[in-house]
């Protein structure tokens, strides 16, 4: 199980690293090829988002990797569960209306969840 968790909780956390460090350098111009919803979001959200993802993938990797509060995976893990829930509906209702990737990524979430709680 805890390979399992690895491999599912690395590839959760370097997507997140890579989107959040995008929402946080770049600008809306450089973003919205990739995110068509970023102009009905404003800029200070989207910057939090990002700073999120990437505080959320660093707990799914080191609490683990360094055994101290290793519990913070579990929440990282479920708040990623949390954020696709809430980005499918953006998703929806915006030009771009494709939700296949956020489907994925919710489904993988959902499974890092379920591996943290059995392993952890």
């Amino acid at each position: 199980m805890p390979i399992a968790y690895w491999i599912v909780a690395a590839l959760l956390a370097a997507f997140y690293l890579y989107a959040g460090v995008l929402k946080l350098v770049r600008s809306p111009d450089q973003l919205r090829p990739m995110m068509a919803w970023v102009d009905r979001i404003p800029l200070p959200a989207v910057r939090a988002l990002g700073a999120l993802e990437v505080l959320g993938a660093l707990g799914l990797i080191l609490p683990p990797l360094t055994g101290i509060a290793p519990g913070l995976a579990l929440a990282a893990a479920i708040g990623f569960v949390l954020l696709q829930c809430g980005a499918v509906p953006v998703h929806l209702t915006s030009k771009d209306r494709q939700i296949g990737l956020n489907i994925a990524l919710l489904l993988a979430a959902a499974v890092t969840v379920w591996l943290a709680t059995t392993w952890l």
